[in-house]
């Protein structure tokens, strides 16, 4: 199993906060870096000194870092058009040497878009646009040099796009869906999807959502194994109990909490909750690290827990 770091910077962290723990997690092995996409806090924390742009970092990142892949859980449809995110992730995927994977979303956190002017339709149209945006960005890229594409949807119209740059994958970045929509999430993962991914969930509900997605992925006439499956967790491992607790206290979280809904305890207890989602079909891990200054957090993982998992 791959484990990859996930942040959520919008709870308070400046870019050279980011890079230390992207320049950390290389260093020790990680996978990947990840970063949510949101403007916005959430829960009882200052959020200073403010978000910062997922995508304008990565770009940074993209120049800092030299193997450990980047990406995010999740851009959402709402805050871009289309054709220029397409622009951007292909952008920085060239900068990166192709390490760059984008996971899109439909959006859902209404004040960070009242908080910054963006629109925020109802729920289905929230979906519709994302639908088509994923159309848009996947057709973009893999239409050959020397083509044009076009698209005519009810949101979204483009007419002779030159669809270009063209990322450094080819035919594009990876693309990751994720959610516990039981009908169109699986459908859409199907569709444009190279992973899929169950945020913070217990193991029965991943195995369920899993097993819809495989069933999309068999009704679309994929082959099964073009899909990778992955899920993320909360983070907060300890030496001993003590560790656990300081660790639980820092982010705000109860112990016992987070060994229901999270990765906590021991790297014992770890390890054995992931091997249950290896088994659900896991590839991937995405560790969600809450507090970003704390990279002794990231050592004990790599040295006693990934040896034992990969």
């Amino acid at each position: 199993m791959d484990l990859r770091i996930f942040t959520e910077p919008q709870q308070g962290a400046t870019y050279s906060t980011l890079l230390r723990v992207a320049k950390a997690a290389e260093d020790l092995g990680f996978d990947a870096f990840f970063r949510s996409d949101h403007y916005l806090k959430m829960g009882g924390v200052s959020g200073l000194p403010g978000p910062t742009d997922a995508w304008v970092t990565l770009a940074g990142l993209a120049r800092e870092t030299s193997r450990i892949r980047l990406g995010t859980l999740m851009t959402a449809a709402t805050f871009r058009y289309p054709g220029p995110l397409a622009i951007s992730v292909a952008q920085v995927d060239e900068m990166s040497g192709g390490r760059v994977e984008l996971g899109l979303g439909s959006g859902w956190y209404e004040e960070e878009h009242t908080a910054y002017g963006l629109p925020f339709p109802s729920l289905k149209e929230r979906f519709d646009r994302y639908e088509e945006q994923l159309a848009v960005i996947t057709g973009l890229w893999r239409t050959p040099e020397g083509e044009t594409f076009s698209f005519d949807g009810d949101h979204y119209r483009l007419v002779d796009s030159p669809a270009l740059p063209k990322p450094a994958q080819r035919p594009g970045p990876p693309v990751l869906i994720g959610g516990a929509g039981k009908k169109r999430t699986p459908r859409l993962a199907a569709a444009y999807a190279d992973e899929f991914n169950m945020p913070f969930a217990n193991l029965p509900e991943v195995r369920e959502q899993f097993d819809r997605v495989r069933q999309a992925v068999a009704d679309a006439g994929r082959d099964a194994g073009s899909m990778t499956y992955s899920v993320a967790q909360v983070l907060c491992v300890g030496r001993d109990e003590e560790e656990v607790r300081r660790r639980a206290a820092a982010i705000g979280r109860e112990p016992a909490e987070l060994r229901e809904n999270g990765l906590a305890g021991t790297p014992d207890e770890v390890v054995a909750k992931l091997e249950g989602f290896a088994a659900a079909g896991a590839a991937r891990a995405y560790l969600q690290v809450l507090d970003l200054g704390d990279l002794d957090h990231l050592e004990l993982v790599a040295s006693k827990v990934m040896p034992r998992v990969r």
